[in-house]
């Protein structure tokens, strides 16, 4: 029985989304509130509202709530309004959406980056390279990266943009679960004889790495990144509801979240709308990788 052979990664993303139904719909949830992002403002426009303006006339003026029942919920505002401040919530979760969207993709851009040139360089280098970059991961795992975020985002001045600070901050603190992963595939990949091959003819560790390392990498790469963009949305949300993240007004689902917390008990609608979109991109991520994981693993067979 002949051993079986790795997918490349276009062959694994077709057969994941021709018969992976979870993947499939995974997929559908993470390009439709990808398009809410980048359309942000014209569906805004088309319902009318923006995400910054106060409008007192949503509100019951007895108690600031919204005026109206499900959170002020009617044709002229289609998620209803918060309170005490009427702004409309269905502007805030599609702008929110494309705050969330640029921050956990670019800080997974970074992470991923660096953990993929970190990683190689201890896999394919060796020796104290090697024993320095593990014990810096090391480091960085077990490092209280949340507690030193918070106290990052209390003491940066204000006028800094708070959503470069969140990218770099979460994207560098990313890196070491990447990298174990590319360093551990790397070690297997230079014993290959490809590898060995270009090593005899001369070419230098960043031309191996360039033509032969990284070609083989983009399957777990792909994955790896997948499934990292959820928790990096989902620890931009952490950060808002703890109001270290990005400031007010810029729409945030975390802050939206938190916001809502105060008015659960008088009516959940404030918390629905924000905590289903933030539900919605992290299961449609996780459903997409997993099964991109399952499509490149060379062993795995049709799972659904």
């Amino acid at each position: 029985m002949s051993s079986p052979v790795a997918r490349s990664v276009p062959a694994a993303v077709r057969s994941v989304l021709a018969r992976d139904r979870w993947a499939l719909a995974g997929t559908v949830a993470v390009v439709v509130i990808g398009l809410v992002a980048i359309f942000a403002d014209v569906l805004t426009a088309i319902e009318g509202h923006d995400p910054y303006t106060y409008d007192s006339t949503a509100l019951d003026p007895a108690n600031g709530l919204p005026a109206g029942s499900f959170g002020g919920v009617s044709g002229e505002h289609w998620f209803g309004v918060e309170p005490l401040t009427g702004r409309d919530l269905f502007a805030i979760v599609v702008h929110g959406a494309r705050t969330s969207f640029l921050i956990g993709l670019a800080a997974t851009l970074v992470s991923i980056g660096l953990g993929v040139l970190i990683g190689a360089a201890a896999g394919y280098l060796g020796g104290w390279v090697d024993r320095v970059i593990t014990w810096s991961a090391d480091v960085f795992l077990g490092f209280p990266y949340l507690v030193f975020m918070i106290a990052l985002g209390a003491v940066v001045p204000a006028d800094f943009p708070r959503a470069l600070l969140l990218i770099i901050v979460i994207g560098f603190f990313g890196w070491p679960t990447t990298a174990r992963i590319v360093r551990s595939q790397v070690l297997t990949l230079k014993e290959r004889n490809f590898v060995k091959a270009a090593r005899t003819l001369g070419a230098s560790p960043w031309q191996v790495f360039r033509t032969e390392l990284l070609p083989n990498l983009w399957g777990p790469v792909l994955v790896m990144a997948t499934l990292s963009v959820p928790g990096k949305i989902g620890l931009e949300a952490a950060l808002s509801f703890l109001g270290v993240g990005v400031l007010p007004p810029t729409p945030s689902w975390g802050r939206s979240i938190s916001a809502a917390i105060d008015w659960v008990a008088v009516d959940p609608a404030f918390l629905l709308f924000p905590g289903l979109a933030l539900f919605a991109v992290t299961w449609g991520f996780n459903a997409l990788g997993d099964g991109l994981r399952d499509a490149l693993d060379p062993k795995s067979g049709v799972r659904r």
